[in-house]
């Protein structure tokens, strides 16, 4: 099963919504939560290119936020993605 990571902040609803997809699959993440931390924030910014949360990674890559996750679930690509299909 690849490595995920999400980067989250707490009262995200699109955090919830992303770890909880992610749970419902079974699927072990690594929740690093960057909340009034500035070099974690900083370090996602720089792996992700991204300003918001979550930025979620599959095996290292960034894959984006909430939405394409979700994205990615209706278009039938995130079992593959995830190693469960």
């Amino acid at each position: 099963m690849p490595e995920v990571t999400v980067y989250t902040t707490p009262f995200c609803p699109y955090c919830v919504r992303a770890k909880r997809l992610l749970e419902k699959k079974g699927v072990p993440f690594t929740d690093i939560g960057v909340m009034g931390k500035p070099g974690l924030r900083r370090e996602m910014e720089a792996r992700s290119g991204g300003y918001t949360v979550p930025q979620i990674f599959i095996d290292g890559e960034p894959i984006g936020g909430s939405d394409e996750l979700v994205a990615f679930e209706r278009a039938g690509e995130l079992d593959r993605m995830l190693g469960l299909a």
